[in-house]
């Protein structure tokens, strides 16, 4: 079953979802929100096309794999915008985006 092959993937995308939405909700709490923008909407990018991926890889979708490489770099581009900003949902979901442009990376290269 597709699921289960992916599994990782899959796991590190719905994790990259969850991360991604808190980090933007709490984005939009912080006192300068106007420099918060560009995290914000990358958030909302990125935990979209991590959601995508995730249901792509369960299905067994003929399209996962290139899904997933356009997921990898936007989660990295994410991740890279958050690790800018010192609050700590920020650097979480750096963590989190670089996991799992990680792990998209190897399931494309994955045969």
């Amino acid at each position: 079953m597709a699921h289960e092959k992916f599994k990782a993937c899959i796991d590190a995308c719905n994790a990259c979802v969850t991360s991604c939405s808190h980090c933007a909700v709490a984005c939009l709490q912080e006192t300068d929100v106007k420099m918060m923008a560009r995290c914000i909407a990358l958030d909302m990018d990125c935990a979209a096309i991590c959601a995508l991926a995730a249901a792509a890889m369960a299905r067994g979708s003929e399209h996962a794999k290139a899904i997933c490489a356009l997921c990898a770099t936007i989660c990295e581009s994410c991740g890279d915008e958050c690790a800018k900003h010192q609050m700590g949902h920020c650097q979480d979901c750096a963590k989190a985006c670089r996991a799992c442009a990680e792990a998209c990376r190897k399931m494309v290269a994955a045969e």
